[in-house]
């Protein structure tokens, strides 16, 4: 009887599993008609109306990551950008310019480095259906090596804008220090 049951039991999850997406297939993304509107109990200024966007510009952003991380920058695929970028860096710097620029004063920046070894937490790629726009959001883990041989490690969590050509043109950067957590101790 108990081996009945367990076959029973086996079947029954390979049935509920079988509508399932094989591991070597891409799931088809949301339509817009799955966005659910948001109560906010807040004005949203910008918008709270998104959909799961083109997993090809999360593939582009990851491609400028490994491009950065490989010190590329300029012969990499500056074809990903538009002939009009916007940076805001996290220790408040904004580049803004034409391609070519901004990419030669980011290229500078990476120059700086030795070395750069990037880890990637998590990414997603999104549509604001009421902005008709196209964002990537990533987080992750940088370790820079200075020339002088300094280690810096960092947790980033960048916010990339596309175009509908699928080019950068706009990007928000925000890091944390990864230090070693702090022990708390509560007060008895």
């Amino acid at each position: 009887m108990r081996n009945i049951l367990i076959l029973a039991a086996v079947a029954f999850f390979a049935a509920c599993n079988s509508s399932q997406p094989a591991p070597t297939e891409t799931a088809a993304p949301a339509k817009d008609s799955t966005v659910r509107e948001i109560n906010s109990p807040y004005p949203v200024s910008y918008s709270s109306k998104f959909a799961i966007g083109d997993p090809k510009n999360a593939e582009s952003i990851l491609t400028l990551w490994k491009d950065y991380e490989n010190g590329n920058i300029l012969s990499g695929h500056k074809e990903l950008f538009a002939d009009s970028i916007e940076l805001y860096l996290s220790d408040g710097t904004i580049i803004r310019g034409r391609r070519d620029s901004v990419i030669a004063i980011v290229q500078q920046h990476r120059n700086m480095a030795s070395a750069v070894v990037d880890r990637v937490d998590a990414v997603t790629a999104l549509r604001s259906t009421d902005k008709n726009e196209n964002w990537v959001l990533i987080w992750g883990m940088e370790k820079t090596t200075a020339k002088n041989g300094k280690v810096d490690s960092v947790n980033l969590q960048e916010t990339w804008r596309l175009n509908n050509d699928g080019k950068v043109n706009l990007l928000y950067q925000y890091v944390q220090a990864a230090a070693p957590p702090k022990k708390l101790t509560a007060k008895k």
